[in-house]
């Protein structure tokens, strides 16, 4: 049996100035933007060629509170280039070494070796790691 992971809720204390983020800040597809009364309205943004969405929805208890999701690209530099041209405020590229994180892309280029880090206007955490998938499979 397939296990898929196809929508992650994003808690944001205020869904228009988010909505307004992942799109151009993060260049996220807009897939749905519904509202049902006053007090519920769900929008979800795709960010490009991924299985897995998120949706966005208003409650400032926990707005801010995800931390550590992660967004694959096959070249971080470009990837940090991007979202940097978007106004988003990315870190540098950074990756671990002897349990630390280290300044700089992973030496070796490994996949899953080199991140970079940006947050939300409400401070959910993301990284975006580099995965080349080069090879046999890819």
């Amino acid at each position: 049996m397939d296990w898929k992971l196809e929508l992650v809720v994003v808690p944001v204390s205020d869904v228009d100035r988010a909505k307004d983020f992942y799109i151009k800040n993060a260049g996220f597809d807009l897939d749905v933007d519904h509202s049902a009364g006053d007090d519920f309205r769900v929008v979800q943004l795709t960010p490009p060629g991924s299985a897995c969405s998120i949706t966005i929805m208003r409650n400032t208890a926990a707005a801010g509170s995800i931390q550590g999701l992660h967004l694959v690209v096959p070249d971080i530099d470009a990837a940090r280039v991007e979202l940097l041209e978007r106004g988003t405020a990315a870190s540098e590229i950074f990756h671990y070494e002897s349990g630390g994180q280290v300044p700089g892309p992973d030496p070796q280029r490994s996949d899953y070796g080199s991140f970079l880090s940006f947050t939300d206007p409400d401070g959910n955490g993301w990284l975006v790691q580099e995965v080349r998938r080069s090879g046999p499979g890819a």
